[in-house]
């Protein structure tokens, strides 16, 4: 028998996912904006309740192009081109608004269809 016990996870409205891959970014700037990440998510209000954000880290995305560059999920939103400032923009407009940045997307996936 196993002495393995279940992980336990807080509850979540959306998931962060950043490319701290070194193709992304240069200079570590994508890790440098994921360690803001705490401090800005607290200071917007979701850092907790319901509209907690969890954030991680990613090695790569394969789109190595204009970065930094993140994911919201479930909502399937990639921006690019992430500044601080443009950081700032996500957190406000989207994650606490709910109004995607659109001119800092590149790629939207579409919601799966379920079929009958």
């Amino acid at each position: 028998m196993s002495n393995l016990q279940k992980p336990k996870m807080m509850s979540y409205a959306r998931h962060m996912l950043v490319c701290v891959g070194p193709r992304c970014s240069e200079d570590g700037e994508s890790q440098a904006l994921f360690d803001l990440l705490g401090d800005k998510f607290k200071a917007a209000g979701i850092d907790k309740g319901a509209l907690r954000v969890k954030r991680t880290r990613s090695h790569c995305f394969a789109t190595c192009k204009s970065g930094p560059v993140l994911c919201i999920q479930p909502d399937g939103i990639w921006y690019y081109n992430v500044t601080e400032a443009n950081l700032d923009r996500i957190i406000d407009e989207h994650l606490v608004g709910g109004r995607p940045v659109e001119d800092l997307i590149y790629h939207r996936q579409e919601a799966a269809c379920a079929t009958s």
